[in-house]
């Protein structure tokens, strides 16, 4: 009945959003007058803007599909390596002592190449780095292997690519895309990007599972996502092309085209962008965000993800369940979007955004609490999932708009991959404590969250009130 239910929600859902996608395209004109999509969005200036944000959406589109297609793949293909229960917490810790000098190569690579180049460079390499996992994972010692030992590296490393991965290339493209974009403009194209990303986030992992294309393990599947990661980069190319001069601009505050001072013959440092981040309260505060949502979530999932591990043994049917999991996420972060829930940010401004994603994790926490039960914490994470793909992520990543290019890069790396990796570190720190004891972790997992939800709502309120102050003035914050 459930399935029945998702397939028809899938169809509905997709081919609205395809009809409005093929408006933007091909009819701009006729999406800028439609009621609905004046209504979601707000009026579009101009048939280039449309066209923009539309082909921006296909891009994200593609990008959150294949993240979402790992995701469940990366915790199916570990549980073979070893158990989740048991080493996951300690995963989540190792990528944030790998995700160090990837921010190292990746804040190099800002200083060397353009915006866009970067975003090839980095395609290409995952998508290599993709095809020599699945010649790891075809080998004797591979997935068929059924011996689960933490001796087992490629586990260890196949984690940290995933999670690497969803760090990355999305904080990439959300840096590129507030870099070409104005605050107004970004009240309408950025709902439209995300709803098109949460059409990736339910189309990934219905459709490129194992189960799903008849194969015995995932290896073939990470094969074909790697294709898909190549063509990302030929997407964004292709972008940069056809897009009209006069869209690839962005906020105009002049102090946001002064780059920071250096010595002669200086090379710009690689903690640049820490220190930028480490001087700013206003770029602390977002990142204190991210690091607050990103605690919690980590362990609620552990407890999400554990509980699964204990019902599905067989990769192939664990895997399979997380991909439902990512399915359903989607499916209600779209509705999220269709309904309406960036018009929270669009009429009643960015605090009020900000401060909603606290309150409702509130809930969550409650909420499981009560009810420590898989379906119950499936659910949780469905629902704390979607309204911050749908809500959250846009309202944060506009607050990059009113700053300069060192903050939009160099620190939003900072903030994005070591704030998210180090925030799951914490967040599993706690949950290692569930294999010490379990009262102790069931205090722990209930008075912690509280805490941090408590100072995450004084920070929302900070942030929303300079990003509005900098964009009325048309300032830079830092």
């Amino acid at each position: 009945m459930i399935g029945a239910i998702q397939n028809i929600l899938i169809l509905g859902l997709g081919g609205f959003v395809s009809f409005l996608v093929f408006l933007a395209f091909f009819a701009p004109s006729v999406f800028m007058h439609n009621r609905l999509a004046v209504s979601l969005w707000g009026k579009f200036e101009s048939k280039a803007e449309v066209r923009k944000f539309a082909f921006l959406a296909v891009i994200f589109c593609f990008i959150i599909g294949i993240y979402w297609a790992l995701r469940p793949l990366k915790d199916g293909i570990f549980n073979v390596f070893m158990e989740i229960k048991k080493y996951q917490p300690i995963a989540k810790m190792l990528s944030l002592v790998m995700i160090a000098p990837l921010i190292i190569f990746y804040n190099k690579l800002i200083d060397k190449y353009p915006r866009n180049k970067l975003f090839y460079i980095l395609t290409a390499g995952y998508g290599i780095v993709a095809l020599l996992f699945v010649l790891a994972f075809m080998s004797p010692y591979g997935l068929s292997y059924a011996v689960k030992s933490p001796t087992r590296i490629i586990g260890w490393l196949w984690y940290v690519y995933v999670e690497s991965f969803g760090s990355l290339l999305v904080a990439l493209f959300w840096a590129f895309t507030t870099d070409i974009t104005k605050p107004s403009a970004a009240r309408r194209g950025f709902p439209m990007i995300a709803l098109l990303g949460q059409m990736g986030n339910i189309l990934g992992p219905k459709f490129f599972t194992a189960e799903k294309l008849g194969f015995a393990t995932s290896s073939p599947v990470v094969a074909i996502l790697a294709f898909l990661i190549f063509f990302v980069g030929i997407l964004l190319w292709i972008f940069t092309r056809v897009t009209p001069k006069e869209q690839m601009e962005g906020f105009q505050a002049s102090e946001v085209e002064k780059k920071p001072e250096t010595k002669k013959g200086e090379e710009p440092g690689f903690l640049d962008g820490l220190k930028h981040l480490l001087k700013h309260k206003y770029l602390l505060g977002i990142a204190s965000i991210i690091i607050f949502y990103e605690i919690i979530v980590t362990m609620i999932d552990y407890v999400f993800k554990f509980k699964a591990q204990e019902a599905f043994s067989a990769e192939v049917g664990l895997s399979g369940f997380l991909a439902q999991y990512g399915v359903w996420t989607g499916i209600v972060a779209t509705m999220c979007v269709l309904f309406g829930i960036n018009n929270i940010q669009r009429k009643l401004g960015m605090k009020v955004s900000l401060v909603l994603m606290p309150l409702l994790v509130l809930v969550a926490v409650f909420t499981l609490k009560g009810l420590p039960f898989l379906m119950v914490a499936f659910w949780i994470m469905v629902f704390a999932k979607a309204v911050n793909y749908a809500l959250n992520q846009p309202s944060l990543k506009q607050a990059y708009i009113p700053t300069t290019k060192e903050s939009k890069y160099k620190a939003q790396s900072w903030i994005e991959m070591f704030g998210g990796r180090s925030s799951k570190a914490t967040g599993s720190a706690v949950n290692l404590v569930n294999g010490i004891s379990p009262a102790a972790y069931a205090l722990l997992s209930f008075v912690i969250p509280l805490g941090l939800i408590g100072v995450w709502i004084f920070i929302a309120i900070f942030v929303g009130k300079t990003y509005t102050r900098a964009v009325k003035e048309n300032k830079v914050v830092c």
